[in-house]
């Protein structure tokens, strides 16, 4: 394996700069789809986004799923077709070219011509395709650009005429005149999933106006309530509700006479006479009818009361027309209807009519037979403006002329009360201008048809989370309304839909081919300029004439929804392909896509196959700002992606995103700080890991023995060493999990137990193995840990490659240098079985073992005792003997160590050091006991210690005939002290069912022990101190800068075996460093548990027995000091590396003048001062 830096030198983007290249160079995605061709087919839907903008957060959060999950299925063995899709047609790319080409009405673009136009919308789909490629390469997702789909191709569009017609052989297009949202900017209808995409609270007007009735005799007036007052002059009518109560009264000062719902009268405003300084008694005062203080004045004391009737008594009362516009509907309109949409929960309880645009308007006023569909007057055009019948207002955009109609209707003396309100209104979510209600002409499918299917299919369906599916979904298609597929617009596919000028004859094209049959026309692109002019003779006749397209073109949702055929050019190609693959495996998109591409989704393969079009499906929330806004531009309150991804990598912003609330559909606040933290809490010590392993895989050969090789993973079960059997175990469950869980599509749940693995393979593993993986537990055991540690990071990579595949590509590939017969990438090898059985008694015992360290840890804080002061005793108490036999027996030493306790006495006496209570888990029983949950929390509270340890014995208790389990309970463990002792002598921390007690009193017989911990603490510190590396070996000399040197030399004396251990090689006296030694570093240090000393690191230095090399040249001074000298000049490991290959042995013989001699490591030289010292101490 080759070297690796330091981890605060490697740069994560510069790494996976270069893995992208490796990539490039060996073809890897396209080879890994080669090589899986013949595996069963996984199928994958890509919902295509527009090129017309650059990508956001939103889309690589859907990336990086769609990536993990396809990733993960071609390493379970599929053969997984990865085909990136854009979507070509509609409002967004339309809405860019009316802004460059500065076109605000319909008739500029005819005017330009359709050919023109759509050759512009055309030119600019692709603008960014460059700029998406880079960003989705960069990510880490591997899709293929080169065979993407797009709906503008004319083998897409032809299958989506294939839909239609289907749909239309089945009986479920219909042509229908309705009232629907309306863009004024993007001039065309929306469906209704299209309006809940952009609402926005804003102010609107809101007015009462007076409708005189027609021969009152009291001369009453209707008054009715608007936020529309643009409607008012399109009004033939006005909607009571039958059962409500209706008053007829009159102000006490004006005069005026209104019909009111009884309900609604607090609407009306309460006019008073103007004091006679401020007037003539005869003028009135416009005031609200609650005062300042908020309570309602008595209405009555303003007006009286004349008459009282159910509003079905008022059905068919003419009233004045406010406008006269629509005078030739006076024998039908200008009357009173009844229908049960009218509400009392604001207005009047009097409902202004416009038929052409409200929904319920239009309704109402054709049941009523106000007009028919047939003379309908839509009196606002295209544009949003006025058409040249309302003369007063004729060519005024809509909105704009609210405050003339409402000056208008003063000037009448028809205003009631005028006022403005804010309120949520939908705006478009391209043009974003106000959308309105207007009656237009549309192609419907009828949805409503398929709600009972729609909603059996969608429990055919498998989402994650499922409360989206089961409510939010669910919901909506509950509530489905036939859906408008038709836009009266230019740049999309057609409608298919030739049709004869008496109407008489209509021909639905499934297939270019029957078009160029009945046409006699060759057919070679499907848009509308490309086909308009294409004529089919009548089947009836030539005295019939011809019929023609219909000009609409396809909602670009019809589009999307169809993508599962278009893509593949189903039924005109992949037949087989397609009907072995449907319902297509996975889907995943944001979760504004319910109302959208899931839902368009479902219609489309509902109505043709009875189907839902997919199986599974992710659907993720929403990436809003770090101040919880949405990302906007124009605010730059976001961090751009490739900023983020160039600081950090693109694996740290995958797994930051995927480790967040929204692969649950919730929202994230998207923070930088977020993503370095994942670099600096994962991918460091991961990395760090990894390096541990390749130098001192590298050591073995530092040292003279052979090349790591790693030993095979059926042998490595076998290891007597309990970290080994733990990792193994813990190796195998993360196998299982990930399986389980990625098999379940819950990626959230996947990412906390990948990474609190590799927190335990770094924290616990290596920390704990340090001494094993560097060789002083001996040459075999040190390459079992090491081959442990290499198969456990070979399959953790494994495990992550579909998570973070950078990285880990990174790592495989220098590990595969050692393994033969490997892949040539990481994603070509298979996802790891579950190999051998798992020890959950181990893997449960370590979990327990930290928990004991981490509540140790507490108490020595609490103290103010650091790790460096030794403990003489800890007891650990806990019901299950299993796990006392483990710490207290194979998991003692790694405890003990860790914590520098010298002994540990287990106890399974719960009662012997603790009382127990029991306390209720309100935030759980809470809501399931209600009115119980005083009378149970009380017997829980009395519950004894012995019910309490049977409770846990048994898992549950029956109180109050309520049922509790473990987690309805929480037991609470007090510490009972010993007698006679306080709590800083001895103290206890407990967590759930264990409770660790540690005895904190002084005991001088570890103060040596203590000293002997902080030498070694300064020593290893000094070494990070001047760079060096764990594997690189210095001398470490000591001196006492005390006047008393004694005490420091018993400690080193007493402490050697512990302090050589910690930092293998003997500490020794700084007046055996050689004069030729090197010093790498010094430093000096006072009051260290009341020591001052020095330390210095020096460059291993030779120790010569002089009188022997002397006697090599017969007792010639000047030779001997000539090898000397020449020893000396040779680089230290290369003089090493001869002795070792020479078995301990060297001849020299290029000394000029000087006879050839064999040099004896030992005899004539040692290598090191410390070689010398422990010869000298074992001879």
């Amino acid at each position: 394996m080759e070297e690796v830096c330091e981890g605060k030198d490697f740069s994560f983007p510069s790494h996976e700069e270069k893995i992208i290249t490796f990539w490039s160079e060996i073809k890897a995605f396209e080879t890994q789809l080669e090589r899986t061709k013949g595996l069963p087919e996984y199928v994958f839907y890509d919902g295509p986004p527009f090129a017309t903008g650059l990508p956001h957060y939103g889309h690589i959060l859907a990336g990086t799923i769609k990536d993990i999950v396809t990733r993960y299925q071609t390493m379970t063995g599929h053969h997984v077709t990865r085909r990136f899709g854009w979507d070509c047609h509609g409002l967004p790319v339309e809405n860019e070219i009316d802004k460059k080409l500065g076109i605000k009405r319909r008739d500029e673009v005819l005017k330009l011509g359709i050919d023109k136009y759509n050759e512009e919308c055309r030119g600019i789909v692709t603008r960014y395709v460059e700029e998406w490629e880079k960003v989705v390469v960069r990510v880490g997702r591997w899709i293929d650009f080169k065979n993407d789909y797009k709906t503008m191709d004319l083998k897409f569009m032809e299958s989506v005429w294939w839909v239609f017609s289907k749909l239309f052989e089945k009986g479920l297009v219909y042509q229908g005149f309705k009232v629907m949202p309306y863009s004024t900017g993007c001039k065309t209808v929306l469906s209704n999933f299209e309006v809940q995409q952009n609402y926005k609270d804003v102010p609107d007007p809101e007015i009462m106006v007076s409708f005189p009735i027609v021969d009152d005799p009291h001369n009453a007036s209707f008054v009715a309530w608007t936020t529309t007052p643009w409607t008012l002059p399109s009004n033939l009518a006005l909607c009571v509700n039958g059962n409500f109560d209706y008053i007829k009264v009159r102000n006490k000062y004006t005069g005026k006479v209104y019909v009111v719902a009884e309900c609604r009268l607090s609407a009306l405003p309460i006019e008073k006479p103007k004091s006679t300084a401020s007037g003539s008694a005869g003028d009135s005062k416009m005031s609200n009818s609650k005062t300042k203080s908020g309570k309602a004045e008595n209405l009555m004391d303003s007006y009286d009361l004349l008459e009282k009737v159910k509003g079905n008594e008022l059905v068919n009362k003419k009233y004045e027309p406010l406008f006269n516009y629509f005078m030739e509907f006076s024998d039908t309109a200008f009357r009173v209807v009844a229908d049960d949409y009218v509400t009392d929960d604001s207005g009047t309880g009097i409902v202004h009519c416009a038929p052409a645009f409200g929904e319920e308007d239009y309704r109402v006023c054709i049941e009523n037979q106000i007009l028919s569909k047939e003379n309908l007057i839509v009196a606002v055009d295209e544009d949003g403006c006025f058409i040249g019948k309302i003369t007063d207002f004729s060519g005024r955009y809509v909105k704009d002329a609210d405050k003339d109609i409402i000056e208008a209707v003063k000037a009448k003396g028809k205003l009631v009360k005028s006022g403005s309100f804010m309120h949520s209104y939908p705006f478009c979510w391209r043009s974003d201008t106000p959308l309105i209600y207007r009656a237009v002409p549309s192609w419907f499918i009828r949805v409503e048809e398929l709600k009972e299917q729609l909603l059996e299919n969608n429990k055919q369906t498998y989402w994650v989370p499922d409360y989206v599916k089961e409510k939010r979904f669910h919901n909506w298609l509950e509530n489905a309304r036939d859906w408008a597929v038709s836009r009266s617009r230019f740049w999309g596919t057609p409608l298919p839909v030739w049709i004869s000028d008496d109407g008489e004859e209509l021909i639905v094209m499934d297939s270019i081919a029957k078009l160029e049959k009945l046409s006699g026309v060759k057919v070679f692109d499907l848009h509308r300029h490309n086909i308009d002019h294409i004529t089919i003779p009548s089947s009836r006749g030539p005295e019939f004439g011809v019929l023609r397209r219909v000009e609409d073109v396809f909602d670009c949702w019809f589009e999307s929804g169809s993508m599962p055929y278009a893509y593949i050019h189903y039924p005109f190609e992949n037949v087989e392909l397609f009907e072995k693959n449907f319902p297509g495996h996975f889907v995943a998109e944001g979760l504004d896509q319910t109302r959208g591409w899931f839902y368009t989704l479902m219609v489309l393969s509902t109505a043709l196959f009875g189907k839902p079009a997919f199986k599974n499906l992710i659907c993720n929330g929403l990436v809003l700002a770090e101040d919880g806004k949405k990302m906007s531009k124009s605010l730059k309150n976001y961090p751009s992606p490739m900023d983020v991804i160039n600081d950090y990598g693109a694996d740290a912003l995958r797994l930051y995103l995927i480790n967040s609330p929204v692969v649950r559909a919730e929202t994230l606040r998207f923070k930088k700080e977020g993503v370095f933290n994942v670099v600096k809490d994962v991918f460091l010590p991961w990395y760090n890991a990894y390096r541990f392993l390749v130098q001192n895989a590298k050591r073995l050969e530092v040292e003279g023995l052979a090349p790591f090789t790693p030993i095979d993973s059926a042998t490595l079960q076998d290891s007597s060493n309990v970290l080994d059997q733990w990792i193994n175990s813990a190796t195998q469950s993360l196998v299982h999990f990930v399986r389980q869980e990625m098999n379940a599509y819950r990626l959230y749940t996947v990412v906390p137990y990948l990474l609190k693995f590799l927190d335990n393979l770094t924290n616990i593993y290596v920390r704990f193995n340090r001494k094993r993986l560097k060789g002083r537990t001996g040459e075999e055991d040190c390459r079992t840990a090491l081959s442990t540690l290499y198969n456990v990071l070979l399959i953790s990579c494994k495990v992550m490659a579909p998570f973070t595949p950078f990285f880990s590509e990174g790592l495989y590939q220098n590990l595969r240098r050692v393994c033969t017969g490997s892949e040539e990438s990481i994603h070509y090898c298979s996802f790891p079985q579950v190999e051998g059985e798992r020890d959950e008694r181990i893997e449960q015992s370590v979990a327990r073992m930290m928990t004991i360290i981490d509540l140790a840890r507490n108490i020595r804080e609490r103290h103010n005792k650091p790790l460096k002061s030794p403990l003489r005793e800890m007891i650990v108490v806990h019901p299950d003997v299993d796990f006392l036999d483990d710490i207290a027996g194979k998991l003692k030493e790694y405890v003990l160590e860790e914590l520098n306790v010298r002994s540990l006495v287990p106890c399974n006496n719960t009662l012997k050091y603790a009382s127990l209570r029991a306390e209720p888990e309100f935030s759980v029983l809470g809501k399931r006991l209600g009115k119980s949950m005083g009378v149970v929390a009380k017997e829980v509270k009395a519950m004894s210690q012995k019910d309490i340890l049977e409770f846990e014995k048994a898992g549950e208790v029956t109180v109050a005939s309520h049922c509790l389990k473990l987690s309805d309970i929480k037991v609470v463990r007090e510490f009972k002290r010993p007698d006679g002792l306080s709590d800083k002598e001895v103290d206890a921390a407990g967590d759930g069912d264990v409770l660790v007690i540690l005895d904190l009193r002084l005991d001088e017989s570890l103060y040596e022990a203590g000293v002997a911990r902080e030498v070694v603490n300064r020593i290893q510190k000094l070494r990070k101190k001047v760079g060096l590396e764990p594997t690189d070996a210095v001398e470490v000399y000591f001196e006492s800068l005390d006047e008393d040197k004694s005490i420091s030399q018993q400690v080193l004396n007493s402490q050697e075996l512990y302090i050589r251990d910690a930092i293998g090689s003997p500490l020794l006296s700084s007046t055996l460093m050689p004069p030729h030694a090197v010093v790498l570093g010094e430093e000096s240090f006072h009051d260290i548990s009341k020591l001052s000393f020095a330390i210095y690191l020096a460059r291993p230095a030779l120790v010569f027995k002089s009188d022997a090399i002397l006697s090599l040249y017969g007792g010639n001074t000047k030779s001997a000091h000539g090898l000397e000298t020449y020893l000396l000049s040779r680089d230290h490991s290369n003089l090493k590396s001869e002795f070792q290959l020479g078995d301990g042995k060297i001849t020299v013989e290029t000394i000029e003048g000087l006879p050839s001699v064999n040099v004896v490591l030992g005899e004539h030289v040692f290598l090191t001062v410390g070689d010398s010292i422990l010869r000298s101490k074992s001879g």
